[in-house]
């Protein structure tokens, strides 16, 4: 899942104008671009408004950006800006094993069939969430070319450090033992995941609320776990409307986290 407001990025962009540094700075009204971001992400700040403002100043300040409005001009006319932004207000903590449960019921469905199931996970953050169904569903004996794992994230740092699959004690606290020596090689004080359970996954930078996202086809099964808690009620049903619309049968779950509350 994705939490706010972490430390974030090593790759700051280079300044958009140099001349902007004579501009004066005015790091005041932040409504337009907390609106904007808003309305790309789904992700609301009204609770978090000086956490918000100290964040967006260093964001310019680090990219000699002078002021909030023309953060919001560069961000909307520089792709790559826009997801820095979205990578430095969307920081991520998860570990494996999460709400096993729910893992749990989707292998005893799949065991139940012998056809091919498409399961998406949005947002998969750092890869512990998908990772752990892909381990689940080995683990059950369910065969690689029994199921297609893909997950998405708005944060592209995030899914990077997925890619690479490495994690510390804290992310693999919950797997079992026997499980944590089959699937991953210690290495000093971090745990490297195998390529057997990377290659099970497909991960890429998405946003739900986004056209493209339709796009992806439909899902068997759909978890999205500790996402909805960043967005207000409105934005929450929105969101659980578009999921529902790419699940292959309407009468399966979405297995959303215990904090999703509607």
């Amino acid at each position: 899942m994705f939490n706010f407001f972490g430390k974030k990025t090593q790759n700051s962009a280079p300044p958009e104008n140099i001349s902007d540094r004579s501009i004066p700075e005015d790091f005041n009204d932040i409504e337009p671009i907390a609106f904007y971001f808003k309305a790309e992400t789904g992700i609301t700040f009204e609770k978090q408004q000086s956490i918000l403002k100290s964040k967006l100043i260093s964001f310019c300040k680090i990219r000699h950006i002078p002021s909030f409005k023309k953060c919001l001009e560069q961000v909307k006319n520089n792709q790559r800006l826009k997801q820095e932004l979205i990578n430095y207000l969307t920081t991520n903590e998860s570990f494996f094993y999460r709400e096993q449960h729910q893992i749990q019921d989707v292998v005893n469905k799949v065991r139940l069939n012998d056809q091919v199931v498409n399961i998406l996970c949005a947002p998969s953050s750092t890869g512990e969430e998908i990772y752990s169904i892909a381990i689940a569903l080995l683990e059950a004996g369910v065969a690689k070319d029994r199921f297609n794992l893909i997950g998405i994230d708005i944060n592209s740092e995030a899914l990077k450090h997925a890619e690479l699959g490495i994690y510390n004690q804290r992310n693999i606290k919950n797997i079992p033992a026997h499980v944590l020596t089959k699937y991953f090689n210690k290495k000093e004080s971090k745990y490297c995941l195998s390529n057997e359970i990377k290659q099970c996954v497909r991960l890429q930078t998405e946003n739900i609320f986004t056209p493209s996202f339709k796009t992806m086809g439909k899902f068997d099964y759909i978890f999205s776990r500790n996402m909805l808690i960043y967005f207000d009620a409105e934005t929450k049903i929105k969101a659980r409307q578009i999921l529902e619309s790419l699940l292959n049968d309407n009468k399966n779950p979405i297995y959303f986290g215990h904090a999703d509350l509607f």
